[in-house]
């Protein structure tokens, strides 16, 4: 089954999760870490990204953003790329280091954002790479650690989460804390997963009539609210946009996929505008053959190649969410 278009619209709360190839460690030692911490700091400033809560595991890592001005694609982009490099570079090793998409789940704030940094924060204890909450304060590699008061690292957004539990800030972090620890004593929060059933662990008066999509965790209206806005967002992408995107991906000039042409290159790039095109972009594939100078059957032929180069090929994923 083909995978979803991402919901990638600034503005949006959004839990992500990025994991090592095959569950592999993508943090070998502290260095590791601090690295991914200091670029993790340099593209929330770069972006203008907000960041409430974060957790990082030897083979995984748990962000909650909020992207303002760029979609989280760009974002991710410039973190993820840089860090497999860079540690690529210091392990001497070569390949891929993370899985080819990282997951993103788009949160309705106002309902379950205590929930998540909750969620977040306590992923190393639930881990076991610390005992308890109090051996988290001093666990340099998450959120908590700023949350109450310690470390440098100060990535977190921090009155927002506190104006959640009390007006002052000692009130605030005192409920912060028991707050996490009532968490301690429930059964693990199942936030990796979106939509209805995911928001049923937070609200039981959601029914199995409420929408679900398990890119999204939040209620009915809320889900109702995001898809539509995604449609209005994708409905504006042009044949125009999605052609000079595919270009500049494959290197080619524009003008050159308007006429004949058999190189390899140009085939590829075509095949896949008639795919983003016609299936995720919902235009006419009459539109689409006579830009590209191709039949309207060519155009359909052309879409089933062109969604598996698209499925196949990382950095065009997340050109296009």
């Amino acid at each position: 089954m083909p995978r979803q278009a991402r919901i990638d619209i600034p503005g949006l709360l959004q839990h992500v999760i990025v994991r090592g190839i095959e569950r592999r460690k993508i943090f070998l030692d502290d260095e590791d870490r601090q690295d991914f911490i200091d670029r993790l700091t340099h593209v929330l400033e770069a972006t203008q990204t907000i960041c409430y809560a974060w957790a990082m595991l030897d083979n995984h890592v748990h962000l909650l953003l909020m992207p303002t001005l760029q979609p989280l694609s760009r974002f991710m982009r410039k973190l993820l790329t840089g860090y497999a490099v860079s540690f690529n570079h210091r392990h001497k090793r070569s390949g891929h280091l993370f899985q080819n998409r990282y997951k993103s789940i788009v949160c309705d704030g106002d309902a379950y954002l205590m929930e998540l940094v909750r969620y977040v924060h306590l992923n190393p204890v639930r881990a076991r790479l610390v005992p308890d909450i109090r051996d988290l304060t001093d666990y340099r590699w998450c959120g908590h650690r700023q949350m109450m008061g310690r470390g440098k690292d100060q990535l977190i957004t921090e009155d927002d989460i506190f104006a959640l539990f009390a007006r002052h800030k000692n009130t605030a972090r005192k409920a912060y804390l028991q707050f996490l620890n009532d968490g301690l004593q429930q059964k693990s929060d199942k936030l990796t997963r979106g939509g209805r059933k995911a928001s049923q662990t937070f609200d039981d008066s959601l029914t199995d009539q409420d929408l679900y999509d398990d890119r999204i965790l939040g209620g009915g209206h809320f889900v109702e609210r995001i898809l539509e806005q995604m449609q209005l967002t994708e409905r504006t992408k042009t044949l125009g946009d999605i052609t000079a995107t595919v270009a500049k991906h494959y290197n080619v000039d524009t003008d050159e996929l308007f006429f004949p042409n058999k190189a390899r290159t140009i085939a590829k790039a075509k095949a896949v505008i008639c795919y983003l095109a016609t299936r995720r972009y919902r235009l006419t594939g009459t539109s689409v053959a006579k830009r590209l100078g191709i039949t309207r059957s060519a155009v359909s032929r052309a879409a089933q190649r062109g969604q598996h180069l698209f499925e196949e090929d990382d950095v065009l994923r997340e050109r296009f969410g």
